[in-house]
This record gives structure tokens, sequence and C-alpha cells, in this order.
């Protein structure tokens, strides 16, 4: 008799037939020898019924047949990867399998995906647990020795289920309560509603509020340039006595008062001289630990603009196609304690990559066994870090050679020494005003000699001259004149994939409760294998939008979050939600807490919200109170969830005027401004306004008219005929001929729009709007942009984002939309200095 091995996935299938040793017959779907049938699982291959598995009534989303909570959960295999479930149960169902081992990841998810797949093929086999949190051979052949028996297994597997109909009973009646009340009926709008997404997606409307109502404060700083005998350096004024306290803003070197700057700055008039002091220190800098996916997401996102989705897909590559990294999908930065033997020959195996500097922690015996950054059970969740493995270097395209490159330095770095600088802190004092300049040398490279850093020439820091004996003693320095620098504080920056993987990972510090945010701190919300599958879902949905790198919430996420909050379901928007789950679910795997018992409480929730997304009504008292006024009567609106409106919506009485009114907040999926609805109000028509989206994400630019028959907003595409998507050209006199196309240029009250006639048959491949963010772009440059692909350099665009002006080049792409193209950035002051010096070095080394 046999034993049936199940593994997460083919590659550890691969690795328990080689570990456990034998001769091993290949088949399509399975490994099998004299004692064991090994095959896999492709990850998740079974998943929960749908409502419309249990009724198909429910295949219609409906209010009234919420909410929908299963007598009891059915299973059913996932359609795309069915073949390797049926596989799968025909070898359960073969008449020499007397046992079943589950070789799955080693943890909550791993657990699931075996139990899904033995609960839906209904076999009676017994089970046995393989637990392994090293794949090294001695590793796997441990856990065959030392296989758990299935039923000790039972708490966690209880914990995973929880999770998972706890995820469907809210996912489900959420998204489907909470898309009814938005969109109604409209096709094609859905409010999706999840544990982990829609805290996420809050995190990132709370910045965009922020940065909305951010105020900026105009401070001074003070930059000096000081002469010596060595050279010259700058030195940037210190406030005296500053303590940090509640202001974020707040910095030593930023003066509040534009008086105090002034007088500081009167005081550095006629050159005096600066009595200068320095303190010179070393400091030590350890290597960064391992990776783990949302560390290498992050830093690939920052280094070359990767998407998190991105990054997986490239690191997925390298571990199943190339073999060339351990599994990617892991929390964990560390290794299993047995690991050494294996981190010695995959630094050797390095070396053809690498070079010299990957065999050296070999060579000088820096592989500590001992060293827990490195080497820590205790820090091993389902997987440890991910590092290269001993196979040897495939062929690999741009993208997957940079990642590669990083992970490979990672983990060479980490066995070197800490790198040690040499850092001097100099200040020049003035009439009592200090001013501080820092330098900083690298003294000995340690683990940068990894990323190429060496020892600077002769201890030498370029950006701070030494004193010499000709300063005197104590040092003067001659001030050779200084800048007054007016700044003002900046907003946040938005989220970038980088950052906001960072805000998922440490959601648990949002969280009060201690044992809540306990709870979260290994994980987070979400886990690095669905951080990216996140983000990504958020903006499928299209509640985020990608602005080169950074993220930007759209319309319809600030309406789910406000709905969300008038019905009293903020509880969703958070991750205490997910910190108060995880408390119970492990309570669960630890035995204290009935599973049965969690989620009733989930489906009490979850009839409570539904509950509140039926009954929801929003009265006279809940509206607030606005400046805006009714285009019919001058009688004030009030602003509601969706819209400013007239109080009351009763219909008049026969004969009785009708002054309802309503004029919503986002129009053509663009949040309106207040002001932008108050000179359509008052005026009757509004625009040109940018940044309107099409239903495929498309932004167009179009004016706006209060249609006074109907009472309703329309659109004004250039010829007046409301939602008309084109002009009449035929009543239209062409401005010029364009000479990229040689079409005629015609110019409508909303853009410049480039016609082409064949035969009878007309399009319009090129069309600009008239105003780009606040700025009228007028017609010369139209023509110009048609005939160079580029405008001058125009000034005064306004940032929505940044809520700045900024200068700009247009530029005309292939598609014929433009884009913006921004001139290099000026020097920062000190930069000229640096730049002659530089360039004197070159002609001393070329003469």
């Amino acid at each position: 008799m046999k034993s049936l091995v199940i593994a997460e996935k083919p590659s550890v299938a691969r690795d328990l037939c080689k570990a456990v040793g034998g001769k091993f017959a290949k088949h399509d779907e399975y490994f099998e020898s004299d004692d064991y049938v090994i095959t896999s699982a492709v990850g998740h291959i079974v998943e929960l019924c749908m409502p419309e598995d249990y009724d198909k009534r429910d295949a219609f989303w409906r209010l009234a047949n919420l909410p929908i909570i299963p007598e009891q959960f059915k299973l059913k295999p996932i359609e795309k990867t069915e073949s390797k479930y049926k596989s799968i149960k025909k070898l359960m169902k073969r008449k020499d399998i007397e046992t079943v081992v589950n070789a799955c990841d080693a943890g909550r998810e791993g657990e699931l995906i075996f139990s899904y797949v033995y609960k839906l093929t209904k076999s009676k086999l017994p089970v046995k647990r393989l637990w392994m949190l090293s794949m090294t051979p001695a590793a796997i052949r441990k856990a065959f020795d030392e296989l758990r028996d299935g039923e000790e297994m039972k708490n966690l597997a209880d914990a995973a289920q929880s999770r998972s109909e706890a995820d469907w009973l809210i996912g489900i009646n959420c998204t489907r309560g909470v898309t009814k009340r938005l969109y109604g009926s409209r096709a094609g709008n859905v409010a999706g509603v999840g544990r982990v997404q829609t805290p996420t997606l809050a995190i990132v409307v709370e910045r965009e509020r922020l940065i909305e109502s951010f105020k900026p404060r105009d401070y001074w700083r003070i930059v000096t340039d000081f002469g010596i005998t060595n050279g010259s350096y700058q030195g940037v004024y210190q406030k005296p006595n500053f303590k940090k306290g509640d202001d974020e803003h707040n910095r030593i070197d930023r003066i509040w008062d534009e008086a105090e700057a002034k007088q500081v700055a009167a005081d550095l008039e006629g050159n005096p001289v600066a009595l200068v002091s320095e303190e010179k220190k070393k400091s030590r800098q350890a290597a960064q630990r391992l990776y783990d996916l949302t560390t290498l997401q992050r830093e690939a996102n920052n280094r070359f603009g990767f998407s998190a989705r991105r990054t997986l897909q490239l690191a997925q590559s390298l571990y199943e196609k190339h073999k060339m990294i351990t599994y990617p999908r892991t929390d964990s930065r560390a290794l299993p304690e047995d690991y050494p033997d294996t981190v010695r020959s995959t630094l050797q195996n390095l070396e053809s990559t690498l070079g010299e500097v990957a065999t050296r922690p070999v060579s000088n015996n820096w592989v500590n066994p001992g060293d827990k950054r490195v080497f820590n059970n205790k820090q091993i969740s389902d997987h440890f870090a991910i590092i290269p493995t001993a196979d040897s270097a495939k062929k690999l395209n741009d993208d997957e050679a940079k990642i590669f490159d990083m992970i490979s330095r990672r983990f060479v770095s980490i066995f070197y020494p800490s790198a040690e600088f040499a850092i001097t802190t100099r200040v020049s004092e003035i009439n009592r005003h200090n001013f501080k300049t820092e330098g900083k040398v690298l003294v000995s490279p340690g683990w940068l000699e990894v990323y190429g850093k060496s020892v600077t020439v002769a201890g030498v820091d370029d950006t701070l001259p030494a004193l010499d004996e000709k300063d005197g003693e104590p040092a003067k320095a001659q001030v050779d004149g200084f800048e007054l620098l007016a700044e003002e504080t900046k907003p946040p920056p938005r989220y970038t994939e980088a950052t906001l993987l960072s805000a998922m990972e440490g959601a648990g510090k949002l969280v009060e409760d201690d044992e809540l945010a306990d709870a979260m701190k290994e994980g987070g919300l979400g886990t690095p294998a669905t951080r990216a599958q996140i983000i990504e879902r958020l903006i499928a949905e299209r509640y985020i939008e990608r602005d080169h790198r950074a993220l930007c919430p759209t319309p319809k996420a600030e309406t789910l979050l406000d709905f969300l909050t008038c019905i009293n379901a903020e509880a969703l928007t958070k991750p205490e939600l997910t910190g108060e789950w995880e408390y119970k679910l492990h309570k669960i795997e630890d035995g204290e807490l009935d599973r049965e018992a969690f989620v009733k409480e989930i489906i009490g929730m979850t009839e409570k919200i539904v509950d509140s997304i039926k009954n929801f009504q929003e009265n006279d008292d809940d509206l607030l109170p606005s400046d805006l006024k009714s285009p019919i009567d001058g009688q004030p609106l009030f602003e509601s969830m969706r819209a400013f409106k007239t109080k009351g919506d009763q219909k008049p009485e026969e004969g009785e005027k009708d002054t309802r009114f309503a004029i919503y907040k986002i129009i053509g999926n663009r949040k309106m401004d207040v002001a932008e609805l108050r000179e359509l109000l008052e005026k009757g028509k509004v625009g040109p306004i940018d940044n309107f989206r099409s239903k495929s994400g498309k932004p167009y630019s179009a004016n706006l008219f209060l249609d006074p028959e109907t009472r309703r907003v329309k659109f004004d595409f250039g010829n007046g005929d409301g939602d008309s998507g084109s002009a009449d050209f035929s009543t239209m006199t062409p401005v010029a001929k364009c000479p990229r196309t040689g079409g005629d240029v015609f110019e409508t009250p909303a853009a410049y729009v480039v016609r082409v006639m064949e035969g009878s048959k007309e399009t319009t491949p090129i069309r600009v709007s008239r105003k780009i963010l606040d700025r009228e772009i007028p017609l010369d440059q139209m023509m110009k942009l048609l005939a160079d692909g580029k405008t001058d350099l125009l000034d005064k665009f306004w940032s929505k984002r940044t809520k700045r002006p900024f200068d700009a080049y247009l530029t005309l792409q292939d598609s014929g939309q433009t884009k913006f193209e921004f001139p290099p950035r000026a020097a920062k002051k000190g930069a000229k200095k640096a730049t002659k010096k530089a360039a004197k070095k070159a002609t001393k080394k070329a003469d």
C-alpha cells in the first residue's frame, strides 16, 4: 500500500521526490514510487460556491434577496484548474492508497487548500501532516520521519475555513448591497467591498483629503557660504533652543516669522567672521535584512517604477521558470537555522554573476550560523526569506535580471561586515547665530562593496573641506555670502505603490487596541501574496488611478467611503476589523474559541450592515447648509452625500410650481469643485473643464450647461448640442491646415479639433483642449504642437495634486493625445560650485 502526498505547488512535489529517495516514475499529473504517489495542487483549486450555485435566482443582484447566508457552505472546483482537482480526486480513490499526506505550505492558507480539496472529494482516508519550514533535503526527510496526525491540525483548518467564510459573507453581501444602493441597475458599476481592500482604499482616500484640505504656511531658511583655507562650504541656520513638538512641519532650520528671519540675515551683512567648531564621530551601518515579498516590491517600485504586480510576476518567473530564487510569496526575512551549508554553496554559485564579492563571505568565514538576523526559525512562518538558489544562471530578460540582481546583492551583502563612516558636524557661529554643516566620509565600505562602493580617496570629503592650522585657533571662517530663502510647507505626498505597501504592512500601528494590533503585527492588511492583487483590484474597479507612480483615488472611492460612513458601517473602512478577526482566528487556532461562534458573530455583523444599507434614507435634518443657490428660485441648496439639493422631495400639488432641484457633486466621473458648480448655477454654463472620465477611464474635456427645461446638467463638446460627442463642422470655418495630417483645424468652444476627410468618411485623430489644468492654450501654440510635436515652455498650469502652478511643454503623442514634458530642475544652491570643482578635476585628469 502507498501514501498519497499532496503538495501545494508542482515545484514542491519535485523537491519531495528528490528528498525522499527511491525510484520515481513520472506521469502527467504525479510521480510514483514503491511507497509514494506524489502530486500537487497549483495553489487554490477549490473555492466556496457563489450565491447562484445555491439558488439560480441569486444570479441577479437584488436588495430584497439580501443577506445571502447559506445554511451550510458548499464547495466547488475552480473552473480554470478543474482538471487538476479531478486528477487528485482520481488518485484518492485508488485501491492502493491507504493514507493521504498533506504537504501543503505550513500555515493557515496551506491548510485551507488541502482541507477544501479533501472535503470536496468526500475522502475518508486517514490524513497525516508534513510540516516543513525548510526545503533542504535533510529538513524534508526529517519532516517525513516526524509526520503529524491530521487531527492535530483541526484547529488550524477551522481558523482557515472561518476566515474564508467570513470574507465571503462580508464581501458578497456588502458588495451587492452597496452596489444596488449607489448605482441601482446601471450596468458596469460595481461597488466592491472587502475586509482588506476597503480599509486599504480608506488609507489612500484619507491621504487625498489631507492634501485637498492642506493650507501651506510660509517659512524662511538661511543658507550661508563660508570660506576657509582649504575651500568653501555651506551652513544652514539653526534655531536656538529648538524642541520638536506636535507640529510635524516644525524643523530646526525653519523660521516662521519673516521679521525674525530678516534680523538674522541683517547680522550677516558686511561679511563678518565666524567662529568654527566641529565634532567628529564614527558611525557603523549594518547591511539590510533579506527580502520578503513586500520589501522587494517596495524597493523595485522605488528603483525601477515596477508595480507590485509586475515585481511579483518577475519573481514568480525567476522561481518557477528559471528556478533561480526561492519561493517569493513570503513575509519572512530570515532563513532556517539549518541553512548555513546551503548558503555557502549558493554564495559560491553566485561568483558567475557577481564575481569575487559573492565568494568572499565563504573564504573569510563570515557566514555565522549563530547570527539571528539571518538564521532564525522563530521568524519564519509559512516560508523563509527570498534568496537565490544554487541552480546555474539562466538567460534572463532585462526586468528579470534587475530583480535577480537585487535579490542576489541583498543576499550576499548581509554576510559582510558593517560599513563604517566618519561623520563631521561643523558649527559656524556668527553673532550668536549657529549654522550647521555635516560631512560624511566612507572609511570602510563593508557590505556596500557588494553595491560597488569603495573608500573615499584619501578619506577626503569633497563637500566639506578640512580645517587647517592657517584658519587659526579657534578656527575662523569668512562669510562669503548668504541667501534668505522664502519657502512654504508642502502637503503630504500621494501614496505610491511602495508607500502603500508599507502602509498595508504596518496597518496594525493604526489600531489602538493593543491585543488587536498585536494580532496584526505579523501580517497587517492582506498578505505579501495578496497585497499586489488588492492594489490591482482597486485599480480595476476604478477606485484608484495611476498618475505616473502616484496612486490617486477616484470620486467613486470617496462616494463609497462616504456611504459607508452614512450607514454607520465605518468598521469596514478601518484595519481594526482585520485586527479583530486575526485576534479571534488565533484563538480558534489555539483551541480557545469555537469556530461556529466566530462565524455566527460574522453573520450577525453581516445582517446588521445589510439592514443599514436597505433602510438608509437621508432626511432633511441630515443635510448641511451651503452657499449655493437654486437656479429656479434662488433658494439655498443643502449638501447631501451625493448632491447639493433643495430640502423636501415631495412632489408639489397640481397647479403648484415645482421648485425641487439637485445638482450632483460627481459629473462625468469627476468630482466637481464648488466654485465650478457655483458658476454653472449662476451663469447656466461653465468650462471648458478637464479630466472628465469616460467609462473606459479615458480623460476628456468639455463644457457643461444647465438645460433650462429638464433642469439637468449636460455636456457641450463644441456645438452646444448637449451630449453629442462631436461638433457639426459643416457650420464652422477652419482656422488653419494641420501640417501633420493635412486636415482642417477647427476651434470649438472646448477644444482644437483636427478633422480629416477620406472621401465621405470623417475622422478626428487629434483633439486638444483649449484649457488644460486652468491654463488657456493659444492657437499659435496649438499650431506649433501640430508642426513640431511640442509647444514652447508654457507657464501657470495648476496642479490638482500639489495645488501649485508649474511650467511644462505639451507634447503630441502618436495616439493624438497630449502629455507633459518637464524642463530640467533648476540647480540647487551649491550645485554650481560642485559642478565647477568636478570640471576642474576633469581638466586636470585630461592634462
